[in-house]
């Protein structure tokens, strides 16, 4: 389950100077990374995006957590009192709460301290449930069937109010620190479901209802770290939450990883968070993000950009430009894929008749995964073959598929067999109707995108089928793409969580709208992933997920190309950093020498 992860080892350190002057006090523990995409905003239950989820993460805190330099996939307490009490028949769940936790202050708590209890998580699962608030994850709660929550819901739908106030049996607090939720059908996975901070992190109910339609500005939660600056697209900054609980590093780690077992060993003992202060820039384009590294602007590289790789790491080895900063590079397959969703619902690309599946399955087969991985990915992926990502439940490094085969022959016959031909003499098909075919891809004004665009241009190309591009920012393609805006888009996906459930769900009718950006609805596919849904791991789950494949490949809603690797580097005075799998709460875990930094940094 868990990814190779390699270390590279380099050189002992020495003293080389930097000509970058710390961004903070001196006397402060300050740790600098940047994005590359902006984020949208704080309020967990109307994010979508990667990059704010990551943020939010630090900010709220779920119930439990995948944990750090754990096991890949070990969940553990946050402020849970212990792991949750379970029904043999996986309907039941019993959290009970840690005391004595504290929200970050607020004016929202007029001057009072305000302690987390039970209804905090009541009232933030209800939220995702609140129509207002345009969830993205509503579709995978509602199909975990909290009893009485779906109807609450359909009320609101009907009258336009949300009733926080009424009780069901789905989810309720037994007292001041216990829930528990009761589950219309068996799911034997539901503790993933409270593991994501950046989803399910606990909220005060008088913060949402103080700050109203702003909340997404007004992140409060019990986390570690609090927001104290924001330049929208730009900067970030959080400090220390005073009113954090007192705890301590003391991680279990991965007994065969021996750097996990290293720095655990040295981190152990110190109290959280052990940064006093993070800074997030935003930097999309991929030479200046890199520069902003090698100038110690930034500590940490998290994700170096692909077509910096020959560059950065030759033969996936360190530059002499690395080693003489005394860099510590990581490389492991990320957990995720690239893909292009298609829009089902679109009149062009869309549909299920046997033309318009002809069509989606020749533009896969066009797909030069190989040219993408060189040019675009610079060796750093490899060809994807379905949509059950590297290292979770069901993934099969062995299956081919005809996702993952770029056969230019078979492309052209499919569409020649199903009326896509030249009428006109002009040298470009049209649709089997007569009408006038073009596609139209959506795009991103970046270099890597301009790559990926060029790509499918030269597929469309080679099938003799017009092909344009709309290009605007990623937040706009992917507000217009969840309002069924868009014919094509590409776009990579991860995932937040060991089992496939979660890149399965992305074709599930009822998250038609959410997660399911191909509008793809199916009932076939839907009834095997409800079945899939309901088994404990085992060769009748794996069969179920094989079927759901199948049936994804056939009908081609999306195109996955490749998974990708990821490269991170750090400076030598950043202690404890790794990308962990599905650990999305690490910034607390991370410590600053301050000694070697002055060593190497120039004041």
């Amino acid at each position: 389950m868990r990814p190779h992860v390699t270390r590279l080892f380099l050189a002992a350190l020495a003293c080389v100077v930097l000509s970058t002057p710390p961004a903070y006090a001196q006397d402060k523990k300050v740790l600098r990374y940047a994005f590359e995409v902006a984020e949208t905003g704080f309020d967990p239950v109307q994010l979508s995006d990667l990059y704010s989820r990551n943020i939010t993460a630090q900010i709220f805190e779920a119930p439990l957590h995948y944990a750090y330099l754990a096991p890949p996939g070990t969940i553990e307490p946050v402020t849970c009192d212990g792991m949750p009490e379970v029904s043999a028949d996986f309907k039941t769940f019993t959290f009970r709460l840690k005391k004595g936790i504290y929200y970050a202050d607020d004016p929202a708590f007029k001057g009072k301290k305000r302690e987390l209890v039970a209804q905090d998580y009541v009232y933030v699962v209800k939220r995702h449930f609140d129509p207002r608030w345009k969830s993205v994850s509503i579709s995978g709660l509602e199909t975990e069937d909290f009893i009485g929550l779906n109807e609450l819901r359909a009320i609101a739908l009907k009258t336009g109010k949300f009733d926080y106030d009424k009780e069901v049996d789905g989810i309720r607090a037994i007292d001041r620190y216990t829930f528990q939720v009761k589950l219309g059908k068996p799911d034997p996975r539901f503790l993933d479901t409270f593991t994501d901070s950046s989803v399910l992190g606990a909220m005060a109910r008088e913060v949402v209802e103080f700050y109203g339609d702003a909340i997404m500005e007004h992140p409060v939660g019990t986390g570690p770290f609090k927001l104290v600056e924001w330049r929208r697209s730009s900067f970030i900054a959080f400090e220390r939450n005073p009113n954090f609980r007192e705890e301590y590093y003391d991680l279990k780690p991965d007994p065969t990883d021996p750097n996990a077992v290293e720095v655990a060993a040295r981190l152990k003992g110190k109290r959280l968070p052990l940064i006093d202060r993070m800074e997030v820039s935003i930097i999309e384009e991929s030479q200046p993000r890199w520069l902003a590294f090698l100038n110690a602007e930034q500590d940490i590289l998290e994700t170096l950009p692909e077509d910096l790789a020959p560059i950065a790491i030759p033969n996936n080895k360190p530059s002499p430009t690395l080693e003489k900063k005394h860099v510590t590079v990581w490389r492991a397959p990320r957990i995720d894929f690239a893909f292009t969703v298609y829009n089902m619902e679109n009149p062009v690309i869309g549909g299920y008749t046997p033309d318009k599946v002809a069509l989606r399955r020749a533009l896969n087969l066009a797909f030069d995964s190989d040219e993408a991985i060189r040019s675009r990915y610079k060796f750093q992926a490899f060809t994807a073959q379905s949509n059950v990502m590297p290292a979770t439940y069901g993934y099969d490094p062995d299956m081919r598929t005809e996702m993952g085969v770029t056969d230019l022959a078979r492309a052209n016959a499919l569409l020649d067999a199903y009326g896509y031909v030249d009428r006109d003499g002009d040298g470009w098909r049209e649709a089997p109707d007569g009408s006038p075919l073009e596609l139209e891809a959506s795009t991103q004004p970046d270099q890597r995108s301009r790559i990926v665009d060029e790509i499918w241009k030269k597929a469309a190309n080679k099938l003799h089928v017009r092909m344009r591009f709309k290009t605007a920012k990623w937040p706009e393609q992917l507000r217009m793409t969840r309002n069924a805006q868009y014919m094509m888009w590409t776009l990579g996906l991860s995932a937040s969580g060991p089992d496939s459930n979660g890149s399965l769900r992305n074709w599930y009718g009822p998250a038609t709208g959410a997660e399911n950006l191909s509008r793809f609805r199916n009932a076939e596919y839907d009834r095997l992933f409800d079945k899939q849904n309901a088994m404990p791991n085992g060769p009748e789950r794996i069969a179920t997920i094989r079927e759901m494949q199948k049936v994804f490949v056939a009908y081609a809603p999306s195109n996955i190309s490749v998974h990708r690797y990821v490269i991170d580097m750090s400076y030598p005075w950043v202690v404890g950093y790794r990308r962990w799998p599905f650990a999305r709460d690490w910034w607390k875990y991370v410590d600053v020498d301050l000694d070697t930094e002055k060593k190497l940094v120039s004041r």
